[in-house]
């Protein structure tokens, strides 16, 4: 049933999304019709824990994160991926968003901040790139990928 309702809150979240700029904007947006302390963030981040622990989630584990696509393109959240990492205190491999990265820091354990992000939405635009870095705790980060679109660079 996890697995299910995750689906249900991403095609919630992914709806809210139609027709927005990925920009600052877009960012205001989720973090106030999807706030931190709001019941749809906190209950986002039960079913992150509870898809790590029944492991449809996070399957895979590569450098000290565990990561996994829980969604692909053209599925329940329309034309974006959800991918979900778990990430302590480590820094990730560097990508370019070709066509932007919406994410959600879900602290765990500590005070993380991803990228210097407290928990809560952000929203990084087209072409912007960056190595994911979690630093001061423990935290899930979930992120939709307009069409999936992610390019791994190597650096």
């Amino acid at each position: 049933m996890s697995k299910q309702e995750f689906q249900s809150l991403m095609t919630q979240v992914a709806e809210s999304l139609e027709g927005r700029a990925v920009d600052a904007e877009m960012e205001a947006h989720l973090n106030s019709t999807f706030p931190v302390d709001g019941e749809t963030f906190e209950r986002l981040t039960a079913l992150c824990a509870e898809g790590e622990a029944e492991g449809w989630l996070m399957s895979r584990e590569h450098g000290g994160i565990k990561f996994g696509r829980a969604i692909k393109p053209g599925e329940v959240a329309g034309g974006f991926s959800v991918d979900v990492v778990r990430m302590k205190d480590v820094k990730g491999p560097h990508h370019i968003h070709t066509k932007g990265e919406i994410g959600a820091i879900m602290p765990i354990s500590g005070a993380p901040k991803f990228d210097g992000f407290a928990p809560g939405w952000y929203v990084y635009p087209p072409g912007s790139d960056h190595n994911p870095t979690v630093t001061e705790g423990d935290a899930y980060v979930l992120y939709l990928l307009p069409d999936g679109a992610i390019e791994f660079t190597g650096k």
